[in-house]
């Protein structure tokens, strides 16, 4: 099964869309998928905020993010990320992956390409 592993490094509400869409897509295509979020792109998973990024005629995003993990699509979070945002008391979502930032390589090398956003 091929696999693709998608980056989000920005908390850019127009840049947040695209790496759910595209796993969502890629899992109907019997693609592995995997998000993987880094660095200011944890903004945007504070408890509140993706409840508030809507794009076009698209559900908020939280909504998005939902339909992925029920897609079985796991949501990777760089556990480092989150301590350079100082974040140690911040709760995030139980069906996000806290992970180590190896983990990242890893996924990278398993994976038959990347795409970052």
């Amino acid at each position: 099964m091929s696999s693709i592993l998608y980056v989000q490094t920005s908390d850019d509400p127009e840049r947040q869309y695209s790496p759910f869409v595209l796993a969502q897509s890629a899992k109907a295509m019997d693609i592995d998928a995997k998000v993987y979020f880094l660095g200011q792109a944890l903004r945007i998973l504070q408890p509140g905020a993706a409840e508030k990024i809507k794009a076009g005629d698209f559900p908020n995003l939280a909504e998005i993010m939902k339909q992925t993990i029920d897609m079985g699509i796991p949501i990777y979070v760089c556990e480092a990320s989150k301590r350079m945002l100082g974040w140690d008391n911040v709760e995030l979502d139980p069906a996000l992956k806290i992970v180590g930032a190896a983990t990242l390589n890893d996924l990278a090398l398993e994976a038959d390409t990347t795409m970052w956003f």
